[in-house]
């Protein structure tokens, strides 16, 4: 008869378990944010959540990866390959966060906010989407009561609730930080 394999939950993998799951959890949530600080701290807490979850993956925690002349029995060292796999996800971690950093920056001096707005093209298409839906419903010929969610007022050339040309109230240039073009920022 073998041994008998110890499948007992200890509290340390329980607690180990929870903060994974919970870094893993506010990681995604400030992933989905606006604010593109938000975003790269959630990324760092993803991250972070990657990291201990190879770790507690190696094994018990204490047990050396090899052991330097003394017998080798396959249940005594832990596993090596977690703790190499967390290594290069320490660097991988670190070097695309210095690269959303490096964007966010740069986002942040080019509108003067770090919030994320919203694509325009992507707002046309899906002004267009909403208006070919309706064209269905009601058909060709009928009038199509519904003003599918668009803003009351002038439109402006660009059909998205905002003036023409580019610029914000009163004649005012965008948030630059001199008024330059974006290719002139380099």
């Amino acid at each position: 008869m073998t041994g008998a394999v110890d499948n007992t939950v200890n509290t340390l993998d329980v607690t180990m378990a929870v903060v994974v799951g919970g870094l893993f959890t506010i990681g995604f949530h400030l992933m989905l944010q606006r604010s593109l600080m938000r975003i790269v701290l959630g990324f760092i807490l993803l991250g972070h959540g990657t990291n201990m979850l190879l770790l507690v993956a190696g094994g018990t925690p204490g047990r050396p990866p090899v052991l330097e002349g003394q017998p080798v029995n396959p249940a005594e060292p832990a596993d090596p390959l977690p703790q190499a796999m967390a290594l290069t996800s320490i660097v991988i971690t670190f070097g695309l966060t210095a690269f959303l950093m490096a964007l966010a920056y740069r986002s942040w001096r080019l509108s003067g906010s770090d919030e994320v707005r919203d694509d325009v093209e992507d707002r046309r298409i899906d002004i267009a989407r909403q208006r070919a839906g309706a064209d269905e419903v009601t058909g060709p010929g009928e009038e199509n009561d519904d003003d599918l969610g668009e803003p009351d007022g002038d439109l402006g050339d660009d059909g998205l609730g905002e003036p023409a040309g580019g610029e914000g109230d009163a004649g005012e240039p965008d948030h630059r930080d001199d008024g330059t073009a974006p290719e002139e920022h380099r």
